[in-house]
């Protein structure tokens, strides 16, 4: 079953989920003020991650109730290496203000060690971001646009069983054209809209304490047109909907379910594999960076492997069209948090 949400409140007066299901634009409207759990439990955030073939750029700015997070990394595919710097503030609890649409309202975080900026610009989105010490003083500064027509993207509300007033009410923007520049060290790095693509994971909701989840994105261009995916699952009742869609010259296509098949004992050191139950999507992935952090403090724990590399396969239309890829650029990873 895959249930198309209607338009209306995310919650009701109780703080629960309205609906469950999926939609291809904003039509569910999210309030932080109309939730009904303590401020912890809440967890708010913008992630972006563009890139060009050769590099890339991933940035976050998250609000997770007893920590805020600002985040930026640089990746260099030939090296292959990713670069991090993260900042991490205590009890943020909403003060950051991350706004409650993923269609208005704007982003500003200034930091000692960082700054960082997230704003609506006419047909697009504009990403600034200035952090000095990153790479052990070499410094760091953004300035990219992504460009944003009249597309489908991929939206969910998901409830958890057990807790009626747990959600996860999340966004996937992808295929948006980039434009602009990075520097790092002083080198300078061109994205050019014809080889470069952003995606954004705009993310608000009541999670859960112990979770895990499975994630992967790639935006590009496929048969002259701009295609990409959004692939997921792992927590949360997904009975009403998935979140795994395709998108093809601006439209989105569901399908229903995938599995990830990692290799055993590594990340990064053999090709992962991806399959559907409907036979939609069929992928392979050969690793090139594998982005691993980990905390651990027994009560608050996150696992991530994010890892960036190349999909080829084969993805199914709604109306039967197949499309081949060789060789997109995306990651996919796996997340165990403890929050």
């Amino acid at each position: 079953m895959q249930h198309e949400l209607t338009e209306g409140d995310l919650l009701d007066d109780e703080g629960r989920l309205v609906e469950a299901g999926w939609a291809r634009r904003e039509v569910r409207r999210y309030s932080r003020a109309a939730i009904g759990t303590p401020w912890y439990r809440i967890k708010e955030w913008d992630y972006y991650c563009v890139l060009a073939g050769r590099y890339g750029l991933a940035c976050v700015v998250a609000d997770n109730g007893y920590m805020g997070l600002l985040g930026v990394t640089w990746l260099d595919f030939e090296a292959p290496q990713a670069t991090e710097e993260s900042i991490v503030t205590l009890l943020p609890r909403g003060r950051m203000k991350l706004p409650g649409s993923a269609d208005a309202g704007d982003i500003d975080q200034h930091h000692p060690k960082i700054w960082m900026a997230f704003r609506h610009a006419p047909g697009g989105r504009r990403l600034s971001i200035d952090c000095p010490g990153f790479g052990k003083g070499k410094g760091l500064k953004a300035d990219l646009f992504l460009s944003q027509p009249p597309m489908d993207r991929m939206v969910i509300a998901t409830p958890f069983a057990g807790a009626p007033r747990a959600f996860y009410y999340n966004q996937k923007i992808n295929c948006m054209p980039a434009e602009g520049h990075v520097s790092v060290g002083g080198e300078d790095f061109a994205f050019e809209p014809s080889s470069a693509f952003g995606v954004l994971d705009w993310g608000r909701g009541v999670w859960t304490y112990d979770n895990v989840w499975y994630w992967g994105s790639a935006s590009g261009m496929a048969e002259g047109k701009p295609f990409g995916f959004n692939i997921g699952y792992g927590f949360g009742d997904t009975s009403a909907a998935s979140e795994n869609m395709i998108f093809f010259d601006g439209r989105a296509h569901k399908f229903d379910r995938v599995t990830f098949h990692l290799p055993e004992g590594t990340f990064d050191g053999a090709p992962w594999s991806f399959t559907s139950n409907d036979g939609r999507f069929e992928m392979t992935f050969e690793p090139i960076i594998d982005r691993h952090s980990a905390v651990d403090m027994k009560l608050l724990r996150s696992i991530q492997h994010q890892v960036f590399g190349r999909f080829s396969g084969v993805a199914v239309l709604d109306d039967g069209r197949r499309i081949e890829v060789r060789d997109l650029l995306g990651f996919a990873e796996e997340v165990r948090n403890r929050w």
